[in-house]
């Protein structure tokens, strides 16, 4: 399989403080890799740095072959990559069906029959097609998490990033959430998930990834990463939250 991100001595200071450091990083065309690690540990910031929401200070990120560039990051943007945030981040004042036509229509161009067909097809696969004409207040939290992540399907770019989906849900929500995003990793698609979900990690997971203090300690395949790992600091965290 071909390279689809590749990052390179990627580097990130938010004033003094030196929040990613030499971060080097491949991920494959159809790769599903998960990163996890303590709260402050850069994990959110690397995969800015991919969707280029944060600039990276000094280093590169490279994707499909192309290196983006304050020039260029909105275009890649637009053709590869799209982002499930935490909070959601569905507009308020828009329908669900809304929330998932304006990025087809406004930054692809698409037809408006041809976004609402592509979205009502997406609410469909995260069983939400009855909501379409609902506004974001009067769902539940899972079911927001579930259109934020229909309206990235929407897009059909190679590229999902998913930053920490489950960590602002009730403990209730979390399952409907990752049954949505386990069905989703049985695509063709590159993924590259931000999680507390250790069976998530487990069961999807090609590779995990262990940072900590802005480095990356420890990767390798659920099992070497669960049964055997190597870092001391990476078997401390998960004899913490494994227990």
């Amino acid at each position: 399989m071909a390279d689809m991100i590749e990052i390179r001595g990627l580097n990130k200071y938010f004033g003094d403080l030196h929040v990613l450091k030499d971060i080097d990083l491949t991920v494959k065309a159809g790769e599903k890799l998960v990163i996890i690690g303590p709260s402050g540990s850069g994990k959110s910031t690397l995969i800015r740095c991919v969707d280029y929401l944060e600039e990276p200070t000094s280093g590169e990120v490279i994707i499909d072959g192309t290196t983006l560039t304050k020039k260029n990051h909105l275009e890649m943007a637009r053709k590869y990559s799209s982002m499930v945030f935490q909070q959601f981040n569905l507009y308020p004042n828009m329908t669900v069906l809304g929330n998932l036509t304006l990025a087809p229509i406004k930054l692809q161009k698409k037809s408006k029959e041809e976004a609402t067909e592509a979205a009502m097809n997406a609410l469909k696969r995260v069983g939400l097609a009855q909501k379409a004409g609902e506004y974001p207040q009067n769902l539940s939290g899972g079911q927001q998490q579930r259109v934020a992540i229909a309206r990235a399907m929407c897009t059909k770019q190679p590229i999902i990033l998913f930053d920490e989906p489950t960590s602002a849900l009730d403990p209730e929500m979390v399952q409907e959430v990752l049954d949505v995003m386990i069905e989703l990793a049985q695509e063709n698609i590159t993924m590259i998930c931000v999680t507390h979900e250790m069976g998530f990690a487990r069961q999807v997971a090609d590779r995990v990834v262990f940072m900590d203090d802005g480095q990356i300690l420890e990767e390798g395949t659920p099992d070497h990463f669960f049964e055997n790992p190597q870092n001391p600091r990476c078997r401390e965290f998960l004899a913490k939250i494994l227990h």
